[in-house]
């Protein structure tokens, strides 16, 4: 349907999007900056890697990307993994945990490579929706308790991420006021320019706007100078270590990595774990993007895995964060008409760019104001309508969802999103399901009278549906599917909801679906995709 008139690829693409891809790039510039130096920061890296990350993901990246229109980049998603494996890694010393993590990221670079290269594309149909949407919503809490310090000027006593959250109400009132309102003033700028319904003013770079009142006030404040100010007879210090710290030159932020625990399990620990969460958040942000993109294109999330992992290889080398495709920028990326990969190209530029020339506005930035970005975006990872629609999926969602949210922030990502797999395979065997058909499903596919015929039986679950998206994916646009139910013990809501996708997908190129039988499974929620069982 959009194919014939979509956007030229390469230079041909250039040539005619040139004007409407500079200008989108130049946009998703100005949401990217503050966002690629408070995401270092909250990861414990210096200020100069997530600018080296956005530059890279632009640049180089947008050369070998599988998809039209996403932008990568340093992502908050992965914020919590650099942290752990800097801390981890580092034993204390965060300089050398720096070093160690980008030898882990060179690493976890070829691993990504090799996964495209074996298509495994298809990677995130191996997670349950409920473990992905449990595992943002950790990170986002993770981050919140992380930048609540930041954003209001104070110094927490506790370690952990539970002690950091239970400390907050707390610690309230020890925070620094100038601190605070920069951090505040970040918020409600946020938070306004969220809700506010002028067109004109939705335009404007909300991380971006809020910057610049924080530089307003970090002058009004005199942040450059170490000093001391008195408050209702309360002494607070304040200075610049209250903003961003760079490097005299460019070429002084880069750092080289330490090789020096590749033979020790921890560090490859982190290497699975960096690998498999980048892979992961890219892949589901490419397809999510997939279906904004006006032209109906689809990405190649083979070529999609190897570029990123070229990017986070060459990344490791010089200093910088792991790169995704980011959401919210590539989100903004459509909006604002881009046509082809190259706003993402031009985005990189842009920073490029206004390091070398302009790296002094970067210095006038307070902490304060990236912190208050970082919360908000925590806060959209982990909002309360999250949980909410958690449970109005089912109880199974609820319980897979609160497993992963609980042991991510109690221990770490990597056992969050295990034992939230693990979760959802006892509960599919808990509703009947043997455990050969655990992971290998009853699937057949016949071609009859212009009529593409699958049958499914036993069950279809996140853990043995890969069978049925290559067999969808080899079927040619428009033409007629019937997808027949039989003899089905359970159909999982991760299934359930790729059916979904898939059938509107289809649909919008022309096709027809039609589902046999799947109305004839018990709900056991009032959610549409709630998880259906044999009644």
């Amino acid at each position: 349907m959009g194919n014939e008139s979509s956007p030229k690829d390469g230079i041909l693409g250039l040539k005619e999007n040139w004007r409407s891809d500079i200008l989108s790039g130049f946009v998703v510039f100005l949401i990217a900056l503050p966002l690629c130096l408070g995401i270092s920061l909250a990861s414990g890296a210096p200020p100069m890697a997530g600018i080296f990350s956005g530059i890279v993901g632009g640049i180089l990246v947008s050369l070998f990307s599988g998809s039209h229109l996403t932008i990568n980049g340093p992502a908050a998603g992965l914020i919590a993994v650099v942290l752990n494996s800097i801390i981890v890694l580092g034993g204390g010393d965060a300089k050398l945990g720096f070093e160690l993590t980008l030898a882990a990221i060179v690493f976890a670079g070829v691993i990504q490579i090799l996964l495209g290269f074996v298509r495994a594309g298809n990677l995130t149909v191996y997670f349950p929706i409920s473990v992905i949407h449990g595992m943002m919503a950790a990170i986002g809490i993770i981050i919140i308790s992380k930048q609540f310090y930041v954003a209001l000027g104070i110094s927490p006593n506790a370690k952990t991420i539970a002690g950091l959250i239970l400390e907050m109400p707390s610690s309230v009132v020890n925070l620094n006021p100038n601190v605070a309102l920069i951090g505040i003033a970040t918020i409600v700028v946020i938070s306004l320019l969220t809700i506010v319904k002028s067109e004109k003013l939705k335009k404007i770079p909300a991380p971006l706007f809020a910057v610049i009142i924080g530089i307003f006030l970090g002058y009004i404040f005199d942040l450059e100078d170490e000093h001391s100010y008195t408050l209702l007879e309360h002494t607070y210090k304040i200075g610049p270590k209250s903003l961003v710290t760079l490097p005299d030159h460019v070429t002084d932020g880069f750092t080289l990595p330490n090789f020096s625990k590749w033979n020790e399990g921890i560090f490859w620990v982190m290497v699975v774990t960096i690998a498999l969460i980048a892979s992961i958040e890219s892949l589901l942000t490419a397809a999510a993007v997939d279906k904004s993109d006006p032209y109906f294109r689809k990405s190649n999330m083979d070529r999609e895995l190897i570029a990123k992992g070229v990017g986070n290889f060459f990344l490791g080398w010089i200093g910088g964060l792991p790169i995704i495709a980011e959401v919210v920028r590539s989100s903004a990326n459509i909006s604002n008409g881009a046509k082809t990969r190259w706003s993402n190209f031009f985005h990189g530029m842009f920073l490029l760019l206004f390091i070398l020339l302009l790296p002094g506005l970067i210095h006038r930035i307070p902490l304060a104001s990236l912190a208050g970005i970082l919360i908000m975006v925590g806060f959209r990872l982990a909002s309360p309508s999250v949980l909410l629609e958690t449970y109005h999926k089912g109880w199974d969602q609820v319980v897979i969802f609160s497993i992963t949210v609980i042991l991510t922030i109690v221990e770490d990502l990597l056992i969050g999103v295990m034992f939230g797999i693990l979760a959802a395979l006892i509960i599919q065997l808990s509703f009947g399901v043997k455990l050969k058909h655990l992971f290998l499903a009853d699937i057949s596919l016949k071609h009859r009278k212009q009529v593409y015929l699958l049958k499914i039986k036993k069950s279809l679950l996140f853990s043995n549906m890969i069978s049925l998206k290559r067999m969808l994916n080899k079927i040619p646009q428009g033409n007629r599917i019937a997808i027949r139910f039989e003899d089905v013990t359970m159909v999982g809501f991760s299934a359930i909801e790729f059916l979904q996708d898939f059938k509107r997908d289809y649909e919008t190129r022309g096709g027809f679906v039609k589902l046999y039988g799947f109305d004839s499974l018990k709900p056991i929620s009032p959610y549409p995709g709630a998880t259906r069982i044999h009644k």
